[in-house]
């Protein structure tokens, strides 16, 4: 064969390589943090994530959930929904991948029910809890006045969003979110669900636990991007790290579920989904090719 025919047929191969890239063997569903969304108008909360996985060949569906509530409220709306994606489909089982509050959402349905979760990938997951909702807690306690300022104001965001993104109807709770989410709670929460928590302070935890593979991966870089208006207030929530390594609103060590694929991308807590639009950092792996990637991680694992 001379060199022109190789190329010429490593060319038409191409195409249908690229095609497969995602295919995982089981669907991949995503699951959005606190205040998440699927779309605003526009704008989806994983911007240019499912298309670009759906491209190469993955199956992809998008869950809401509350966007504000404890993660047993928001695991058990998850649950109902991965039923309903296994009923659709036909399939055995489903890749979950969760983002910040989404992390712990995923953990819990394949702490329950690990029957029917082949994976779960936490980016950016609130797995030991968030010194922003630790402040935000001390600072509010729960029955002061402020807290119930606080609350009233959040909890009215979360549902303004919520009707936007056409999940009206699920039920709001900030002040339960907050509780999640803070060190105490995550505590409690990883004492009843410890599958794929490392046991130090920094480290890995199990790849597999109860049939289920664990993975993560969070960014460390609180602003990114001049032209993105959410870049300041990450910043601004990142002193609350008292300069542990922090995404802006998770330490790194925080981020860590099962195998840990990287905690220090260049990355903030929404670049992590590709947010603001994609405006994230110029300098680092795109979002989109992180997903990318971590499909073909699931597919080539046979999950």
């Amino acid at each position: 064969m001379t060199w022109l025919a190789a190329c010429v047929l490593a060319l038409a191969a191409w195409p249908a390589a690229a095609g497969t890239y995602t295919q995982t063997k089981y669907p991949i569903v995503l699951v959005h943090g606190l205040f998440g969304f699927d779309n605003i108008g526009p704008v989806d909360y994983w911007y240019g994530i499912p298309s670009a996985l759906r491209a190469d060949g993955a199956k992809v569906y998008v869950v809401q959930v509350s966007a504000a509530n404890s993660t047993e409220m928001r695991g058990e709306q998850l649950l109902t929904q991965v039923k309903q994606v296994l009923a659709a489909t036909g399939a055995t089982k489903v890749n979950l991948i969760g983002h910040s509050h989404g992390g712990p959402t995923t953990r819990y349905v394949a702490s329950v029910r690990p029957d029917l979760v082949a994976s779960v990938t936490s980016v950016g997951g609130v797995n030991k809890g968030s010194a922003v909702a630790d402040l935000l807690l001390g600072v509010a306690p729960p029955g002061s006045l402020s807290n119930t300022v606080v609350v009233s104001v959040t909890n009215g965001l979360a549902a303004v969003i919520n009707f936007l993104s056409g999940g009206s109807g699920l039920p709001q709770n900030s002040l339960e979110a907050a509780k999640s989410l803070s060190t105490a709670g995550s505590l409690a929460f990883n004492r009843a669900h410890p599958e794929g928590i490392p046991t130090t302070a920094c480290g890995e935890g199990a790849y597999t636990a109860r049939g289920v593979a664990y993975y993560s991966w969070s960014g460390a870089k609180p602003y990114t991007n001049l032209l993105d208006i959410i870049d300041p207030a990450l910043a601004l929530t990142s002193l609350a790290f008292a300069g542990a390594k922090n995404d802006g609103l998770v330490a790194s060590c925080s981020s860590h579920l099962g195998r840990v694929i990287r905690d220090d991308y260049a990355l903030n807590h929404l670049d992590e989904v590709n947010q603001t639009i994609g405006l994230t950092n110029l300098f680092e792996t795109n979002p989109v090719t992180l997903y990318r990637q971590q499909a073909n991680r699931l597919k080539n694992a046979g999950l």
